[in-house]
């Protein structure tokens, strides 16, 4: 897509290009990396909606089947529904964007950015952000920008600025880093348990990595930048703040807010709310303020009120000091016939986490057109019902931030899973939240992390995660004059304090994180205390969590499906398949058990059943197929298929292309008429192979003989006897 501008990032290979396409736009800029392309535009709103009080900024990322050479699925051939990795990379933009928006500005803005070629080499998240980046920067948006975003991974000890997919497949990092030219932005990623000072140098050599591309934004800006536009930018009026402020002075929101529960809290702050309107009603009257004014005066008073004492004296709203944490408590086991549960309680913060093991087959398949797996054994989905909050609201499918919440915690809790060789399940954990007051993602790792134990799975090492806040006094020039982290956060220090740092790991090192900041920038003192503390806080989740469960179960729930592994010749995994999967499906509907094949083609047969005769079952029929008995023997009793009947008896298939004949007489014990008043085609029968003619290789086959025999080892082992296996489905003739 040549433009009329172009800028190229030197080291990178990242080309920026506007001034052709998108005209219209505000401003709408073009990235290549390699040959990914992606069209970023950003656009806004010249009106407000009458009594907005907030700032709506959309973020939608999509990617273009075509960019790929690709068709969509599905009946209309177009794309729909967001997938996981586009809600999760529109995410991934739109955090490190608005807070750098003015305060008060509340027009509408919208960013799109459009996939418009993938060489399935390079991913297209890390120039979505930089196209939103250099998009609002040379637009006349307001906007205290610009900022950029790499990638960095840890390849055989040596940090690597944007690697290629392919590269990314032996990092022990990754690791996502947003900033300015001073300050970090906002991170997340996940990690092999990278001990906290290296983690450090990962974010100081990300630093230095995108000061090239700041640049090259910059230099666009020159070529094709627009003034900066003027926007009325929304605030209480004078005369209702004077007055809120005079009836409810900072003093009293303290007293409303410190010391009490979070219901309490919000009670109290309502009825000074109440109080301040019948104010401003009888002052002004009730067409002289509307409830922005209201809302916008009270955000700043509570904004102070949590602040305040924090700054002065280290203490917080619930009378915690900075480095304390809520109360905690877990136990694991708390639902029956469930594979593996646990519930996880940090204050008020609260979830029962359920863990589901299954078959390699219940892979997910990931459909990304930008390279990368194509599917995943582990996922973790995390839900938030409105009653988690104690209120009301629509109760349907996962919003962004359920999907956001749910991809930190899987990321965090991956570095530890066992290989699928050691462990060949998938696992699914659900982490369902049934009360919130902040950090909801980290309960979510602890919660998930204890199910994973009690499900018997065998992870490395136990993961905890816990979120770092920040409360800052500024300069006069907006630089940070005074500042205080604080771990474990409410809701409202996350809503009215300036950081949310999210870090989740064992006590070797950290498995993810996530930083998002209210204010333009984070400098690296802060930062690395934050890190510092988060650690602290985590050995001491780990405690309170081990002392729950000290390690994984050494067995499976006797719910959850066993599994052997038996290895054939890979030769023959074609015969196993049969054609279609006929043979396949059919030892699966006939055994009860389930099958898979590995995919590397080594020959391994993964079968999972939690009932052990239908594991045996299963096993001596991929034994008599694939191994070397392959030939029905006198004296053995099968489970066959009628394939046809005859005056004289029935045709029954033993084993795949193997069938014997069941003369009429030999079907029960009793006289048989017609052979369809005992058996017809397609029909399930158990026989006894009691004679193969020598010269001509005929089977007879008895059911007769069979029920006898099994009937006799009823008796003799006093309960029932184990069923004979089924002939497994036979491969049609080539």
């Amino acid at each position: 897509m040549n433009q009329k501008h172009n800028v190229t990032v030197p080291g990178l290979g990242i080309t920026f290009s506007t001034g052709t396409y998108a005209s219209l736009a505000n401003g709408a800029v073009n990235v290549n990396v390699g040959e990914t392309n992606v069209f970023v535009t950003a656009c806004v709103a010249q009106t407000m909606r009458p009594g907005q009080d907030f700032f709506p900024l959309t973020v939608d990322y999509r990617d273009k089947y075509a960019a790929a050479g690709r068709f969509p699925g599905g009946y209309f051939k177009r794309e729909g529904r967001p997938s996981e990795k586009e809600i999760l990379t529109s995410r991934l933009c739109d955090r490190p964007c608005r807070p750098l928006f003015p305060e008060g500005f509340l027009n509408e803005v919208q960013i799109i950015g459009q996939l418009m070629s993938a060489d399935q080499l390079n991913d297209s998240d890390i120039p979505m952000v930089n196209g939103a980046s250099a998009a609002l920067a040379i637009s006349d948006i307001p906007w205290n920008g610009p900022i950029a975003a790499v990638r960095v991974g840890l390849i055989d000890g040596a940090f690597v600025a944007n690697p290629n997919l392919d590269q990314m497949q032996s990092s022990s990092l990754d690791l996502i880093y947003v900033g300015n030219e001073k300050d970090m932005l906002m991170i997340e990623g996940s990690a092999d348990q990278l001990p906290e000072e290296e983690f450090i140098k990962a974010l100081e050599f990300g630093h230095q990595s995108i000061q090239p591309i700041i640049a090259a934004i910059k230099e666009l800006v020159k070529l094709a930048g627009k003034p900066k536009a003027t926007f009325a930018l929304v605030g209480a009026t004078p005369e209702a703040r004077a007055i809120i402020e005079r009836v409810v002075p900072t003093e009293r929101i303290v007293t409303a807010i410190f010391g009490h529960e979070k219901a309490v809290r919000s009670a109290n702050v309502k009825k000074l709310k109440e109080e301040a309107k019948a104010a401003l009603v009888a002052e002004l009257g009730a067409d002289k303020f509307t409830d922005v004014d209201l809302n916008v005066v009270f955000e700043d008073l509570q904004y102070k009120a949590y602040r305040q004492n924090v700054l002065a004296k280290g203490v917080r709203a619930d009378g915690r000091g900075e480095k304390a944490l809520r109360p905690l408590n877990a136990s694991v086991g708390v639902l029956p016939r469930v594979h593996g549960s646990a519930t996880f309680q940090r204050g008020d913060t609260q979830n029962i986490a359920i863990t589901t093991l299954g078959p390699t087959k219940e892979a997910q398949e990931m459909d990304g057109l930008t390279g990368g797996a194509t599917s995943k054994s582990f996922i973790l989905h995390y839900n938030f019902p409105p009653f988690s909050v104690g209120e009301t609201g629509r109760f349907t499918g996962p919003g962004r931030r359920e999907i956001g919440h749910g991809a930190l915690a899987e990321r965090s809790l991956v570095p530890v899973l066992p290989p699928e060789d050691v462990f060949p399940y998938s696992i699914r954990v659900v982490s369902e939240i049934m009360a919130s007051n902040g950090s909801t993602s980290m309960a979510s790792i602890c919660g998930g992390c204890l199910a994973l134990m009690d499900a018997g799975v065998p992870i490395i090492a136990p993961v905890a995660g816990i979120s770092c806040g920040l409360m800052t006094e500024a300069n006069a020039d907006g630089s940070i004059k005074k500042w205080v982290t604080i771990t474990d956060i409410l809701g409202e220090e996350d809503h009215f304090g300036d950081m949310d740092f999210k870090v989740a790991g064992t006590t070797k090192g950290i498995t993810g994180f996530q930083l998002d900041l209210k204010i333009n920038g984070l400098p690296f003192e802060i930062a690395k205390a934050a890190i510092m503390q988060c650690r602290e806080a985590r050995i001491e989740i780990l405690k309170v969590m081990l002392g729950s469960l000290p390690a994984p179960r050494k067995d499976l729930s006797k719910y959850a499906p066993r599994i052997q592994t038996i290895q054939i010749d890979p030769e023959k995994i074609g015969l196993l398949i049969g054609p279609g999967g006929k043979t396949i499906r059919r030892i699966t509907e006939t055994t009860g058990a389930q099958i898979d094949i590995a995919e590397d083609d080594s020959g391994k047969v993964f079968i999972y059943s939690n009932n052990a005769d239908a594991m045996n079952r299963a096993v001596q029929e991929i034994d008599a197929l694939c191994g070397g008995g392959s030939q029905i023997e006198i004296g053995k009793i099968y489970t066959g298929r009628v394939t046809g009947t005859k005056e004289f008896g029935a045709f029954v298939e033993c084993l795949p292309g193997k069938e014997g004949l069941v003369h009429i007489s030999e079907l029960a014990d009793f006289r048989v008429r017609r052979t369809e008043d005992v058996v017809k085609v397609g029909d399930s029968i158990t026989v006894k192979c009691v004679g193969i003619d020598e010269r001509s290789g005929k089977v007879r086959l008895s059911r007769k003989a069979a029920m006898k025999e099994l009937e006799e080892q009823k008796q003799a082992a006093g309960g029932e006897a184990a069923p004979a296996a089924p002939a497994p489905e036979a491969p049609a003739a080539q």
